[in-house]
């Protein structure tokens, strides 16, 4: 249908002289048509005639584009009058009132030059649609690329709307963040800019002077980015901050190794990481919007890393699918003994080598596996397998065998603990104090770095009520510990008995309660040769501990509060000591630093809305955080030895229950068939839970010791993140759907 156009003049008289009728023609929606019948009816008074027809076509509304039904009608009046209010009514109902013609033959004539046009509009639209086709096929091949440049083009349009104009309106000023050793790339992408544009007017590189907070950039490649995620996760650190995640790249795969350590599983695990490596171009060629595998695939060399470890951990803890290996042989010269020497008749061949009590013949054993010639009636026999007290055998303990020999097992635990009756009572030992050295190492170090921070902002007021007290605090207590555990491990006790025991010696140090001496133990005490010296040296570093509290808590808001007391006679805005050195020192910081050295003490600011009330308080919340923390977070380290030892066990039970059947078969194809069977449940289920499980495990485990226990001595992360103009973040969703 047309447009709506001006109706034809009407002629109320024929050539004749006689009444002719005029009428008009249009169309209307199908559910106006009743509505419009009763108006004509009542306007007009029954003096019109009025037909009309519903279409079979469904048009659409031009705006809202739903679908509409439309009926043609044709009202048939008589006279100017009638016509007025026909046209009236039909405009008021917002008909399509259309021209036509008044004789047949022009009614003939415009219905064969209306099909023509038809006709032509179809061949038109037939070719329009042939060569949109085309169009759009040609377009489809470039459409990623295209999609591409319409993001970019946005993104620049998007960072320009945050230029400013200058006062004449004709120069745009951008104010933003960019790293110092890239100023000068910055400039030659500028000039850059400037030629290709064929600008006359050059554009200018100024370096600003502002007291805003510096954003925190920290620079990556593929292989620290996953370790600088970790941090970031936990918090993004201040501008010049030592940053965590250069000691993480070790720290964070070591921690999880103690918790996993089996060569076996390291190595099963550094496969799969070193596979994701090899075939890392592909995979990020052909990367999907698989979260759990983008997550798994972007920390492959955090993977490595700790599959690596772990073979290292594994080799310490001489562990092989919860097997010990004999590599150099055992350094131990165990003794086999029996009650009565009769128990072997007059054997000729036994060593006669020492007697202890009353008929107790002992013989040597060189070869562990050469058991034969004794039978399962054997004293250090349970269940048809060797078991041998490494602490009781009555002749011939480690020590005095150690002490002959002079040799020890090169590196790692000795494989003869595995068949030890007291072999979990020595690894757990081993494990326990191992995990709690390492956790007070780990705590001193983060102690270190606070100093290095303190120092690069010239915090002395920091390092003189904060560091020192809690540097002697924790080495006063854990210090202590860790110096025990290392001279217990290293001293030689005559009698296994008489080693002390150092929880039991560290409450009793508290409790300024001392054993007595024992006779025929040497050394009666680990480090100390006498009870005096002991009760001496404890009582000092207890003193000294006590100390530290009071000197944390008080002397800093004191210091504060003498600063600007002083500051307040000279009629001065009160300064922190930070603030000054700042001002008054030798330029070694960049502009806009000062900001931030502001931010290492945030009860040093010295303004008065910040009140001695609020110094106070919040002194007194970091006191009682430190001197409680250094207590859980080193008990918090004790999870290393549990996972440790949950993990050995629980890869112990899965041999034994499952692979150690088909082994145990001697029969030859049964023993096979036997072996092909259990090991496949074997495999799912190392793979299954001791893979993947335990790494989880053992993964949040090391993640919550670096965030809490680590980072807690020396890393605020409450800094801003540097986020330059990058293409890559417009253009990551449209490609990851792309891909998909």
């Amino acid at each position: 249908m047309g447009e709506k156009s001006e109706t034809v003049p009407a002629t109320s008289f024929g050539a004749d002289g006689s009444m002719r009728l005029n009428f008009l023609t249009g169309t209307l929606p199908t559910e106006k048509l009743n509505g419009f019948e009763r108006m004509l009816w009542f306007a007009c008074r029954g003096n019109v005639y009025l037909r009309y027809t519903e279409i079979a076509e469904t048009f659409e509304e031009p705006t809202t584009g739903d679908p509409i039904r439309k009926s043609v009608f044709c009202v048939f009046f008589q006279g100017d009058k009638l016509k007025q209010k026909v046209s009236k009514i039909c405009e008021g109902f917002r008909c399509n009132i259309y021209t036509i013609p008044k004789t047949v033959e022009e009614r003939t004539r415009m219905s064969q030059e209306l099909a023509q046009r038809v006709g032509d509009i179809h061949v038109v639209l037939e070719k329009t649609e042939d060569h949109r086709k085309r169009l759009l096929v040609n377009t489809s091949k470039d459409v990623r690329s295209l999609a591409v440049k319409v993001l970019k083009t946005k993104a620049i349009y998007h960072t320009l709307n945050m230029f400013n104009m200058d006062v004449t309106q004709k120069c745009l000023i951008a104010e933003c963040w960019a790293p110092v050793r890239d100023l000068e790339k910055v400039n030659q992408a500028i000039t850059e800019g400037t030629s290709k544009s064929n600008s006359e007017v050059p554009s200018v590189l100024n370096r600003l002077t502002t007291n805003e907070t510096i954003p925190t950039f920290n620079r990556t490649n593929k292989f620290t980015k996953a370790f600088q995620s970790i941090v970031d996760a936990y918090g993004i650190g201040r501008y010049q901050e030592v940053n965590p995640a250069i000691f993480t790249i070790i720290t964070f795969p070591f921690i999880f190794a103690i918790m996993f350590g089996d060569c076996a599983h390291g190595v099963v695990m550094s496969c799969f990481a070193l596979w994701m490596v090899i075939k890392e171009k592909k995979f990020l060629k052909n990367k999907g919007s698989n979260e759990i595998w983008n997550m798994i695939f972007g920390g492959r060399y955090i993977i490595l890393l700790m599959g690596l470890f772990s073979i290292y951990t594994g080799f310490i803890y001489n562990d092989f699918f919860s097997k010990s290996v004999n590599l150099f042989g055992s350094s131990w010269r165990v003794t086999k003994y029996y009650p009565d020497a009769s128990h072997h008749g007059n054997s000729t061949d036994l060593a006669n080598t020492t007697l202890v009590g009353n008929n107790t013949t002992f013989e040597n054993i060189t070869d562990l596996s050469n058991t034969t010639g004794h039978g399962s009636d054997h004293p250090y026999y349970i269940n048809g397998h060797l078991y041998i007290d490494l602490h009781h055998v009555p002749a011939f303990t480690h020590l005095q065998s150690y002490n002959r020999t002079g040799t020890v097992y090169p590196i790692g635990v000795d494989p003869i603990w595995m068949i030890a009756s007291n072999k979990i009572t020595f690894i757990n030992s081993y494990k326990m104090k191992m995990s709690i050295a390492v956790g007070i190492i780990q705590m001193l170090f983060g102690l270190i770095l606070s100093f290095l921070n303190h120092c690069y902002f010239r915090s002395w007021k920091s390092i003189f009520c904060e560091f020192i007290p809690e540097m002697i605090f924790i080495l006063s207590i854990f210090g202590y510990m860790l110096l025990l555990i290392v001279l217990k491990w290293l001293t030689v006790f005559n009698i296994t008995s008489c080693a002390p025991s150092i929880l039991v010696g560290f409450i009793n140090m508290f409790l300024f309660s001392y054993p007595a001496e024992i006779p025929d133990c040497n050394p009666q005490f680990v480090l100390f040769n006498d009870l005096a010296t002991m009760k001496m040296v404890q009582t000092i570093l207890v003193g000294a501990a006590g100390i530290c509290i009071p000197w944390l808590l008080i002397v800093k808001p004191v210091v504060i509060g003498i600063q600007r007391c002083f500051s307040n006679k000279n009629g001065a805005a009160p300064l922190n000591e930070d603030d000054n050195a700042a001002l008054h020192g030798n330029g070694h910081h960049p502009a806009g630093v000062e900001a931030q050295m502001s931010q290492t003490d945030e009860e040093d600011v010295g303004t008065e809305e910040h009140g001695m009330g609020e110094v106070i308080v919040h002194q007194c919340i970091h006191t009682i955080e430190y001197c409680l923390g250094c207590v859980s977070n080193t008990a918090s380290y004790l999870r290393l030895w549990a996972l440790s030892l949950a993990h050995a066990q629980l890869s112990e039970v899965l041999w034994n229950m499952v692979l150690k059947t088909g082994l145990t078969m001697n029969s030859g194809f049964t023993g096979a068939a036997m072996l092909s069977i259990t090991f496949a449940p074997f495999a799912c289920l190392t793979v299954a839970v001791l893979l993947m499980m335990e790494g989880l495990s053992a993964f949040l485990h090391a993640l919550r010791l670096h965030w809490v226990e680590f980072n807690s001595k020396f890393f605020y992360g409450d800094g801003v993140k540097f986020l330059p103009f990058t293409f890559k973040e417009a253009t990551a969703a449209r490609l990851t759907a792309d891909s998909d």
